[in-house]
């Protein structure tokens, strides 16, 4: 029994020292590396797929459907008869109107036959008149008989323009009994059948509806307000359909329209994307999830979010920040890929390595008698994101400031290179300059000899698991994400 229970004894504290040693060699930190690779940032929303342009085929006149000559889903061509109402009514109208306008005729022939005979009558008694062979009242008379004629031919014939309308506007309403389609298409819906009475009195009448061109459609999703300012025209769209599950299709940002929704306080906006149908697999009607891809960076240094997160209970714990060793900056990391992006040529490569190496050299020469203060930059000691000690809690002036002296310095350095650009290599090379120059910073915690050291990043575009980072850190380094119970 002694030799037993020295034997437990042996055992437990054998046990107990073993995982006390794999706790030692694990470490007190749960770390994440750093990584290389790209970052995707994209934005979800529902909408519905629909013809980019659907016409209504109504009716303007009212009776009984006669014929109807096209079905669901047939194509059909501009001009194409598609229906026909009962135009009796319309044909009785217009001979009714023809034997008016003869009468009116008729009448008109009277008329100017009366004419005729007061103008004569007017003629001869104005002749008299100087003779003093007749008064000149009966004169007078002549005249108001003749003016009275000339009313009755002008009445005669403002009723022959009368009828002569009114008449046409019959034929009209007659063609309009044969219902034409007014643009090349298919068939989406129709709502008549033959002996069906349409009346047009108040509302035009809806017979069908005909989609102009199925290969290209148009889907219209409702992006929340919190993501609308990130979406532009001509951004990438990624689509799947619950009908083909297996598929994924594309499409492009067409329009971003300002006329918010608001449902149960939800604001939302439409934006329109146009996709290529020319297979004619997409049908009018189907709901789609989407994807819009508002931002894509390749080839970048990136961390999860969690070493972001995290902030040790105690500063006392961290070592203190370390130096900056020369070139240990993400800034030149950073001016070398904008600079790839633009698509050099050899004079503008030539003038853009000569000034990175200017600040290659600019912090070399100022780093190493400083590295005890914390190093420097290419913008002066503490000056700048290559080497800077800043929060970013400060008065807004002084960020100001701070940046406008940034942006100062490094137009100083990259003048030359600037100006072999053309128009739009500048404004790409400016928008890329003050985005890294306005870039947030963050504090980040790198595993250094057992200790977590702080460094300040610079903070990218983030796809909600991990974040585009660059400043002093490598590919496969340590961040800390949180700390480890104690055993």
């Amino acid at each position: 029994m002694i030799v037993v229970a020295v034997l437990a004894l042996v055992g437990v504290g054998l046990w107990y020292w073993q995982k006390h040693k794999a706790v030692a060699e694990e470490g007190a930190w749960r770390t994440t590396p750093v990584e290389r690779g790209d970052i995707r940032v994209a934005i979800s929303a529902t909408g519905t797929l629909s013809a980019i342009s659907t016409v209504t085929v109504g009716s303007q006149i009212s009776g009984q459907v006669t014929d109807v000559l096209v079905d669901y889903n047939d194509k059909v061509e501009k001009d194409q008869v598609i229906a026909r109402i009962d135009p009796s009514s319309y044909e009785a109208q217009i001979t009714q109107g023809a034997a008016q306008i003869a009468n009116a005729e008729a009448s008109l022939r009277q008329a100017q036959a009366t004419l005729r005979n007061a103008e004569l009558d007017f003629q001869r008694k104005s002749e008299l008149v100087q003779q003093q062979l007749v008064a000149k009242s009966d004169v007078d008379l002549a005249r108001a008989a003749r003016d009275q004629a000339q009313a009755q031919v002008n009445a005669a014939q403002a009723t022959i323009r009368s009828q002569t309308a009114s008449t046409q506007t019959t034929r009209i309403n007659l063609e309009r009994t044969v219902i034409r389609s007014p643009v090349n298409g298919v068939v989406l819906t129709r709502s008549i059948e033959p002996g069906q009475t349409v009346a047009a009195s108040l509302n035009t009448p809806e017979l069908f509806k005909i989609a102009e061109d199925l290969s290209k459609m148009q889907i219209e999703l409702a992006v929340d307000e919190s993501d609308i300012g990130q979406l532009k025209v001509g951004q990438a769209v990624s689509f799947t359909a619950d009908a083909f599950p297996d598929r994924q299709f594309k499409g492009t940002v067409e329009q971003v329209r300002l006329s918010a929704t608001t449902t149960n306080n939800v604001v939302t906006y439409p934006v329109i994307v146009t996709v290529n149908n020319s297979d004619g697999t997409l049908l009018p009607g189907l709901t789609v999830n989407a994807e819009i891809e508002v931002s894509k960076r390749s080839n970048v240094l990136k961390v999860s979010n969690a070493a972001l997160r995290y902030k040790p209970a105690e500063d006392d714990n961290a070592a203190p920040e370390a130096p900056r060793a020369a070139g240990g900056s993400g800034m030149v990391d950073d001016l070398s890929r904008t600079a790839a992006e633009l698509g050099l040529n050899a004079q503008q490569q030539a003038e853009f390595d000569k000034a990175i190496a200017a600040v290659r050299e600019r912090i070399a020469a100022r780093t190493a008698p400083q590295a005890g203060n914390g190093g420097s930059t290419l913008f002066g000691r503490g000056g700048g994101p290559g080497g800077m000690r800043i929060t970013m809690g400060g008065s807004g002036d002084a960020q100001g400031q701070m940046r406008q002296r940034m942006a100062e310095r490094m137009n100083q350095q990259f003048a030359a290179f600037r100006a072999t650009l053309n128009a739009d290599q500048q404004k790409k090379w400016d928008a890329q300059i003050s985005a890294l120059i306005g870039a947030k910073r963050a504090p980040l915690f790198k595993l250094v000899n057992g200790k977590p050291q702080r460094i300040m990043v610079r903070v990218g575009v983030s796809d909600g698991t991990s974040t585009e980072i660059s400043g002093d850190v490598r590919q496969g380094d340590q961040v800390v994400t949180g700390e480890r119970a104690a055993q």
